[in-house]
């Protein structure tokens, strides 16, 4: 009934409806409801007797599905749940279950334990009436199950567990009714199980033991009869089943009958479960045996796309996987040989059909078009390595094509390393490009046009060159064996290409040579004709010639003559070289010895030398400098002459060189009453560039001659630029933007013209007889021109005999001031005034003092002058005559400071130990310096790099041995803790 039929007017009750309502919320229908619509009075009735029915509803729905769960389905643990004002009713409900379920669930768990055998529980709940009189009788029961069980249990133990057969339960037992009789009841069980049991018993001892022909025999009926029944048809069907499992097993294990079932169909449970296991066994023996044959035979018959799908475990899954990826390996390397059949069978094809080929465009074409078809390209250039006739880079030239059509914007022509073309020439590998734009190329046909998928660019090699470049596109990837079948070919490409080339050289050579033999052929009539005029005057040749044969043999026997002297001026030179460095050596020994004692004596430094005494020991070291610069003189004679001297260009300031020249020769003016003068015209510049320890040297030796032979008078150096004066041969000069003369002017002797030719030569002189006025070696000038030569000058001379001379060395001014290295010997003498400064200050230093010094020199007046040097300092000087005497003295005494060591020795050289010392650890730092008479070129290089600190030529400057050691000394003294 819907609002509209129940209503007459929203604002008016409705008795009828209302009435209508209750009779069916009487009847039990909660379904009803009063109109919504209704308001005031009539909609608050409504809306409360509405309220009142749906709690009722809910009520109902809620009791109904406790007692469905609680009393039907037993879920004691379930409640009413219903809020609002109906709750007290709920709890009602809900605490009258709680008062039956909580006895119940103390029974369940008694009765259930007594259904589990445990007989201890007890109903322990407070309960009264009718639920006291239940718990009661239940714990009656528990006590008497509980003695009843035991002998009960007793008695099936012995009969059922113990197997003591014929056992009877006590029957004394205090048990009546039902508990008596099922005492009897135990006792006729076990009398007659006793019996059944036996007699079941022997038939399963003879079946275990496969005697299949017994069967129960004894009386008994229910279930035991059916037992009996059962037993007896389980050995029928046992027998039936064995008998049909033998034959299966023989059909398919031993016979290969594959298929065979075994067919017992009266059978169930396991033994039906065995029946079909047997039968799944031979099904699946049958199943994979065939699947095996089957894929064996289609393996037999070449097909290799077979394989072993039937479902396999254990061991027939093992047999079936190695069966599996043995078809696996066979198909690959089936296709391994079928790919190298096809390798090799294209790539001789292709050389075959290279073969003869002699047009270089049509081969080229040729390749193109079979490189296509094999490898699936549709898009192919052929760019050939061509060379300039300028000598330029070679240039990759397009020669062939296949589908290729050419585009405004793509070059025909490539350099190496440009584009791939040219960066594949370059390289000379493979390129393979896997991702090729869309727009990059476009191979097009009458139907269409699309993007390649790969584009491959090879080289083409013949002995390592590059002969040609090949590119080919394709819709389709280039394969692994395609890549290496175009990798094997461009050899052979190469040497086709190779072979073409050389054949056109050669027919171009033949062409070459025919067109020459025709002009040979029309020249041959002329030269004919010419040839009655060349047989007169091959007569009048003839004679000319023997007479000329007859001077070159001459010719030839003086050029035999000067090769000869050449030769033997070169040994005589080498010879001559070693000579002056031994000779230097030797002398130079010596002469250290002499310097440094005559040093020593001239300090008289205990004072016990009478002031006579000092002035012979003045004398004697005077005289060994004297020595010294003679020796020097001569050995730079010796390295001017061997090429052996290496200018060290820098700055020389021209005012510091007037300086200079006026400290060192002005008191020499001064004491022979001369006057001297320096003058620098105004256009000369304030520096210039040169090698200023030579050029000082050759302004010494001049003004050193200049003094020497000039008795009266003065000496003048004059600065000044030149444009003559100088030889047009030296190209130096005339090729030179300036140049400056520096002459030095005398008052003296004068040179006569004759002697002014061998003027500059060594060892010459005005007079060589030994009553000559002026001494002197005659070497100075021959240094002086070796020098100037060095420094791409020239000297010349100007002298009227009686009057004076004037020496003149010209220098080219524009000379870059570039250094580079330069000999390092002694050549220059130092002042005097210098030295014994220098000597006297290093000797009020005393840097040896207390130091311990090793001495390594095989020469005993060395050694001597050395010790007396170094002891008079303070030093304790020790001292070994050879390097293996060094050795064994730094072995017993490592506190060594210092070591001043020879290098020309016998034996062990000073540099090999050098060497040998620094390969000792505790003296990888100990201060080494070399002091040697061997001053050649790199002298002092060889030394440092052999492992010394420093170096020292020999004859010793006490000073400069001073300078050179002091620092090394202190060095040693900070670094030792």
């Amino acid at each position: 009934m819907t609002s509209s039929t129940l209503s007459r007017s929203a604002s008016t009750l409705d008795e009828n409806a209302v009435l209508s309502v209750l009779s069916k919320v009487k009847a039990g229908d909660f379904s009803v409801r009063l109109p919504l619509d209704w308001v005031g009075v009539a909609g608050k009735i409504a809306d409360g007797l509405n309220e009142v029915i749906t709690y009722n509803q809910a009520l109902e729905a809620e009791l109904a599905r406790v007692s469905q769960v609680v009393g039907k389905e037993g879920r004691f643990s379930q409640r009413a749940a219903l809020g609002g004002r109906w709750s007290n009713a709920v709890d009602s409900v809900n605490s009258l279950i709680d008062d039956l379920v909580l006895p119940t669930i103390e029974m369940q768990r008694v009765i259930g334990a007594v259904a589990d055998g445990d007989l201890s529980k007890k109903v322990s709940a407070d309960v009264r009436g009718e639920m006291l009189e239940l718990k009661n009788t239940i714990n009656a029961m528990v006590v008497q199950l509980n003695g009843f069980i035991s002998e009960v249990t007793r008695v099936t133990r012995e009969v059922g567990t113990e197997g003591k057969l014929g056992q009877a339960a006590a029957v004394t037992i205090e048990v009546g009714g039902v508990w008596k009789d099922l005492t009897d009841n135990v006792n006729l069980m076990a009398g007659n199980l006793t019996g059944q049991m036996r007699n079941i018993a022997e038939v399963t001892t003879a079946v275990a033991n496969g005697d299949l022909s017994k069967k129960i025999s004894v009386e008994a009926r229910g279930e035991f009869l059916v037992l009996k029944n059962t037993i007896n048809a389980m050995v029928d069907q046992l027998n039936a089943f064995s008998g049909e499992v033998t034959r299966v097993a023989r059909e398919v294990g031993v016979e290969g009958k594959l298929g065979g079932q075994a067919q017992s169909k009266e059978v169930g449970g396991v033994w039906k479960d065995l029946t079909d296991n047997v039968n799944q066994l031979a099904a699946n023996l049958t199943n994979q045996v065939r699947a095996i044959a089957e894929v064996a035979t289609a393996v037999t018959e070449g097909d290799l796309t077979r394989q072993v799908r039937v479902e396999a475990s254990g061991e027939v899954a093992g047999l079936k996987d190695k069966l599996n990826e043995m078809i696996r390996n066979l198909r690959e390397t089936t296709q391994q040989n079928v790919e190298q059949d096809w390798l090799k069978t294209n790539r001789e094809h292709f050389t075959r059909i290279l073969q003869g080929q002699r047009d270089l465009a049509a081969t080229a074409g040729m390749i193109l078009s079979e490189l296509a078809q094999l490898v699936s390209a549709q898009h192919a250039v052929f760019y050939s390595m061509t060379s300039n006739a300028g000598g330029t880079d070679p240039v990759l030239e397009l020669l062939a094509g296949y589908g290729f059509e050419e585009r405004k914007n793509i070059s025909t022509s490539f350099r190496l390393g440009q584009g791939l073309i040219g960066q594949c020439a370059k390289e000379k590998k493979r390129i393979l490009l896997t991702q090729v734009p869309d727009d990059y190329v476009k191979i097009s046909s009458g139907l269409g046009e699309a993007t390649p998928l790969n584009i491959i660019v090879l080289p083409v090699l013949f002995e390592g060159a590059v002969h040609a470049v090949v590119e080919l596109a394709s819709f389709s990837a280039f394969s692994p064996i395609h890549q290496t079948f175009l990798d094997s070919i461009t050899e052979s490409i190469g040497l086709v290409l190779n072979t073409i080339e050389a054949n056109t050289v050669t027919e171009n050579l033949l062409v070459q040579s025919r067109s020459q033999a025709e002009e040979l052929r029309s020249q041959q009539e002329e030269l004919r004709e010419s040839n009655e005029d060349l047989g007169r005057q091959a007569k009048l040749l003839a004679e000319q010639n023997i007479e000329a044969e007859t001077r070159n043999h001459e010719v030839e026997q003086a050029k035999q003559l000067l090769e000869e002297r050449a030769g033997q001026l070169a040994i005589s030179s080498k010879y001559k070289s070693e000579f002056i460095a031994n000779m230097s050596h030797e002398l130079r020994t010596p002469l250290n010895s002499l310097l440094i004692l005559a040093e020593q004596l001239e300090d008289n430094p205990e004072k016990t030398m009478t002031k006579r005494q000092v002035e012979y020991a003045s004398v004697i070291l005077a005289s060994g400098r004297d020595l010294l610069e003679l020796l020097n003189n001569i050995l730079d004679l010796a390295k001017a002459e061997s090429g052996t001297v290496v200018a060290d260009l820098s700055a020389v300031v021209v005012e510091d060189l007037r300086n200079a020249l006026f400290r060192e020769f002005e008191h020499v003016a001064q004491s022979r009453a001369l006057g001297f003068s320096i003058e620098i015209a105004p256009e000369v510049p304030r520096d210039i560039v040169t090698d200023p320890q030579r050029f000082r040297q050759v302004l010494k030796n001049l003004l050193a001659n200049a003094f020497k032979f000039t008795e009266q008078g003065a000496v003048t150096v004059q600065l000044a630029l030149a444009r003559e004066g100088w030889s047009s041969d030296t190209v130096s000069l005339t090729q030179a933007p300036a140049v400056l003369a520096i002459s030095v002017t005398d008052t003296g002797i004068g040179i006569g013209m004759p002697e002014q030719q061998r003027v500059f030569e060594a060892f010459a002189q005005a007079d060589g007889s030994t009553s000559r006025q002026y001494g002197g070696t005659g070497l100075g000038l021959s240094i002086s021109r070796e020098l100037v030569t060095l420094l791409a000058g020239e000297i010349t001379v100007r002298s009227v005999l009686g009057k004076g001379s004037t020496f003149t060395v010209y220098l080219p001014l524009d000379r870059a001031s570039t250094a580079t290295t330069a000999f390092a010997g002694a050549s220059a003498t130092k002042a005097t005034s210098k030295r014994e400064r220098g000597h006297h200050e290093a000797l009020d230093a005393n840097p040896f003092k207390a130091k311990k010094i090793l001495v390594v020199d095989d020469d005993f007046r060395n050694v001597f002058a050395l010790s007396a040097l170094l002891e008079r300092g303070g030093a304790t000087v020790l001292v070994a005559e050879s390097g293996e005497q060094a050795l064994a003295v730094l072995a017993e005494a490592p506190d060594v400071d210092l070591v001043l060591l020879d290098i020309m020795m016998p034996g062990m050289d000073g540099y090999a130990t050098v060497r040998a010392i620094r390969l000792l650890a505790h003296f990888e730092a100990l201060p080494i310096v070399a002091v040697t008479g061997k001053v050649m070129k790199g002298e002092r290089e060889r030394c440092l790099e052999a492992g010394a600190n420093d170096y020292v030529p020999k004859p010793v400057d006490t000073a400069e041995l001073l300078a050179t050691v002091g620092p090394w000394l202190t060095r040693s003294a900070v670094s030792t803790p």
